[in-house]
């Protein structure tokens, strides 16, 4: 499979999934069908649009390509028909949005190697890609930014994903494999923080110090 296939399966993929947990933050603000289709289509679409606006690309890539928000409203108004099935909806939330992390990372990475970047703006375009997106879906929706919760790894999550990719490809694997090797990584990070507590060190401003 050539890098250019495998990111063009990564971003239907990302849009997919980011375009349910859209959705679902709709349904939790009790949206009518045009609100989730606004909610599905921002999140799904968002990081990757930051992305390409930031690359110069010649077209952002739902633009050149519209079946990406097509995509998006369709896994909207499905999610319409069916979120009242789901018995906790900010569960799925979490987990969907933990895959589509990784998946939307791992694009952001093949898209800034595809374009012949230098390392650093490939693994900061993983992190913008996997996290734009989410960050906007959760503002919007006045729901709490997951890239904003306290002492859970999620833009660490995005930045360990890609530079794993980028070291692996340094270091002579061929890049969709590497690609597929930093979405893994995203996800395992995410995935152990949310289940295992995994976390960095956070700031704790120091107690002032007494006079005598």
């Amino acid at each position: 499979m050539t890098l250019g296939t495998l990111v063009t399966i990564l971003d239907f993929g990302s849009v997919l999934i980011f375009a349910l947990t859209g959705a679902l933050v709709a349904s939790r603000a009790q949206l009518d069908p045009v609100g989730f289709v606004f909610m599905a289509a921002l999140t799904a679409v968002g990081g990757g649009t930051l992305r390409d606006l930031i690359l110069g690309r010649d077209l952002v890539f739902w633009v050149a390509q519209p079946a990406y928000v097509v995509l998006a409203a369709a896994a909207a108004l499905v999610v319409f028909w069916t979120a009242h099935l789901f018995e906790s909806r900010y569960t799925w939330l979490i987990w969907l949005d933990s895959v589509a992390l990784a998946v939307a990372a791992a694009a952001g990475v093949g898209v800034a190697m595809e374009g012949g970047f230098g390392p650093v703006i490939v693994v900061i375009m993983g992190v913008v890609t996997g996290t734009f997106g989410g960050l906007m879906r959760d503002v919007v929706g006045n729901e709490v930014p997951l890239v904003l919760k306290q002492g859970e790894l999620y833009l660490t999550a995005a930045f360990g994903g890609a530079l794993v990719a980028v070291t692996l490809a340094w270091l002579g694997l061929v890049r969709p494999h590497a690609l597929i090797a930093c979405a893994l990584m995203v996800w395992s990070l995410r995935a152990g923080s949310l289940l295992f507590g995994w976390q960095l060190p956070v700031y704790r401003p120091r107690p002032p110090r007494k006079r005598g």
